[in-house]
């Protein structure tokens, strides 16, 4: 039996008083994101909106599910700002069914494809890693491994919160090109009061995996009292990496050994750069939040799923 229910309207405000609304054009082979008089290609308004991610929208669009003004949208096509965007209660379904999983990454796994003999973190989504106090309403299923990406990496020798989505709403969210989310770091430092100014270049500059603390670090304790104040401020704002200045950051010891780490950016190796820069050696690194989701007390190679009330 069909479901007379009519789809979900998505409609944006009215042109300004004295300006007529602007036909939408029909479709156009021109697929730049951007196009003539003040248009936009389609599925780039869609994520603006928030409806879907680009990818998702090009495979609703394929699929009919998507209308223009009434009109079914095709690809490829230009759209002013004031259209109204409908979405066929298929593609609503499709996406109440998407999963976002939360994973404590242990260190020696890598966040997306297998390589150099190192397991991804997707092999951890098994039913026998799930965390035994989520309460999530989600039953595992071997579809939800299907388009389950990664929204942001951690590097092999960090541990801690690793975000992996169906969603690609979560992941322009929370990676996309105008993301301001904030992620927090606890960051384990020795001083060795001789920075590796290669490391502003290069991430391959760092000094190799993550190393325990040895008798070679000259302050391997108590580094509070002895790291300057001045290379501290630097380390919050006044450091360049690959040639271009870093966004200011929260830094603050929170113990003597361990400093917290607040970003907005995600360069490779970024944190561990910052350090060897002002003359730290990073001995340990854990991601403890992403935007307001916290790892809280998930255990070590186990996951969860962000519940409904959740948001980043």
């Amino acid at each position: 039996m069909t479901d007379s229910k009519p789809p979900t309207v998505f409609r944006r405000a009215a042109p300004p008083p004295g300006r007529a609304a602007q036909a939408v054009p029909a479709g156009q082979t021109n697929t730049a994101a951007h196009g003539a008089g003040g248009t936009v290609r389609l599925n780039k308004r869609m994520a603006e909106l928030g409806l879907a991610s680009r990818r998702e929208a090009d495979d609703w669009i394929a699929k009919g599910w998507v209308k223009v003004n009434g009109q079914v949208a095709e690809m490829g096509m230009q759209v002013l700002p004031t259209v109204r965007i409908e979405i066929d209660k298929q593609a609503q379904g499709q996406q109440a069914n998407q999963v976002t999983i939360l994973l404590n990454k242990p260190l020696g796994i890598v966040s997306g494809q297998a390589e150099d003999g190192h397991e991804p973190a997707i092999k951890l989504i098994q039913p026998q890693n799930r965390w035994r106090d989520d309460n999530a309403r989600f039953f595992f299923h071997g579809s939800q491994l299907k388009s389950l990406v990664p929204a942001g990496r951690l590097d092999i020798d960090s541990t801690g919160l690793l975000v992996l989505t169906q969603d690609g709403r979560v992941a322009r969210q929370l990676i996309g090109e105008d993301s301001q989310m904030e992620k927090e770091y606890l960051v384990r430092v020795a001083y060795t009061g001789a920075p590796n100014l290669a490391a502003e270049r290069t991430p391959a500059a760092t000094h190799g995996p993550l190393q325990a603390i040895d008798d070679r670090d000259p302050v391997r304790s108590d580094v509070q009292s002895v790291f300057p104040a001045a290379l501290l401020a630097r380390l919050r704002h006044g450091l360049s990496l690959d040639g271009q200045a870093l966004k200011p950051a929260k830094v603050e010891w929170q113990n003597p050994e361990q400093l917290r780490f607040v970003l907005t950016e995600g360069k490779k190796r970024q944190i561990r750069r910052m350090c060897e820069l002002v003359g730290l050696k990073v001995v340990g690194l854990k991601r403890v939040r992403v935007g307001r989701v916290m790892l809280g007390h998930l255990p070590l190679g186990q996951w969860r799923y962000l519940q409904p009330h959740e948001k980043f």
